[in-house]
């Protein structure tokens, strides 16, 4: 395993100024980074090799999307899960996980190894404990998976599909999870918990070792944890709020890291005015190829 592999220093490529970017996932069918604006209601599209930029308009809180198989993009709104087609713009609801619930909307993804959407729901206020983490089962459903929390973040998945990492973000917990055959999790542990006082664990990232990457909101870094759990590297920003990185570019050495500027007052936003920005910088040590949804969706 390789201990430190940060190549180059944060950058921001796309001055976004944005208050609340989320959810980067490498395309590669379009060799694209596809991102979302929560609170702005907007999904993004950068392209590394020609700086191409574009968006579109969400119905609603836009926490994800991630691509399918069968074309376009499943996209988690605060009304539930949606179908996002880039050519029209268009979306079409799936299944709604917590009809019950409109407080909540659903805020982080992924898709495993087997084509299995992956993905967290939170307390919109960001108190109660009502988010949990749901896996899109084959026939459509959503079913429930994690412990309640106020604020999931993550899931992420280890390369061999075994793992499960989320996170309880202002319980300032990672959590590991075994996924069983038929792809319910089991023996939760707590796989890093983040000291007071260095910030808030918010999107994981797992790369080709299996090394964890934790970003930091309110913490002004990116951290990379062994396995074992085991803090290895730290990358500094200069903003304090990431949200979630992915590994691109055709080597999959390039991470592009989210951030938010929510929080901040007009005068912090001027003395960081990179807050809220695309950032990207380069490893030696690739990510994990990207996955389709190929269940329920």
């Amino acid at each position: 395993m390789t201990d430190k592999v940060v190549v180059s220093a944060p950058e921001s490529v796309w001055g976004l100024s944005a208050p609340l970017l989320e959810g980067p996932v490498w395309v590669e069918r379009d060799a694209a980074l596809w991102f979302v604006d929560i609170k702005s209601h907007k999904i993004h599209r950068y392209d590394p090799a020609t700086g191409d930029k574009a968006s579109w308009d969400a119905p609603a809180q836009v926490g994800f999307a991630l691509p399918a198989a069968s074309g376009g993009f499943v996209a988690g709104l605060q009304t539930g899960l949606a179908k996002f087609d880039p050519a029209d713009g268009s979306f079409t609801p799936l299944v709604d996980p917590e009809p019950d619930l409109p407080g909540n909307r659903l805020n982080d993804g992924t898709v495993d190894s087997e084509g299995r959407l992956w993905f967290g729901t939170m307390d919109d206020g960001e108190s109660a404990a009502t988010g949990t983490i749901y896996r899109l089962a084959a026939d459509g459903s959503c079913v429930a998976s994690a412990p309640k929390v106020s604020i999931t973040n993550g899931p992420a998945v280890s390369p061999d599909g075994k793992t499960l990492y989320h996170v309880d973000t202002l319980g300032a917990v990672v959590y590991a999870c075994d996924i069983d055959a038929e792809g319910a999790l089991v023996n939760r542990r707590e796989f890093v918990r983040i000291a007071e006082g260095e910030g808030f664990p918010d999107g994981p990232c797992v790369d080709s070792e299996g090394y964890v990457w934790v970003s930091l909101y309110a913490g002004s870094e990116v951290r990379r944890y062994s396995p074992a759990g085991e803090l290895v590297e730290t990358v500094p920003f200069p903003v304090d709020a990431i949200t979630k990185i992915a590994f691109g570019g055709p080597d999959l050495k390039t991470v592009f890291a989210t951030t938010a500027n929510k929080h901040l007052s007009a005068q912090d936003k001027a003395a960081r005015p990179t807050s809220g920005d695309l950032f990207s910088f380069r490893v030696t040590v690739a990510g994990l190829p990207g996955t389709m949804i190929r269940a329920g969706a």
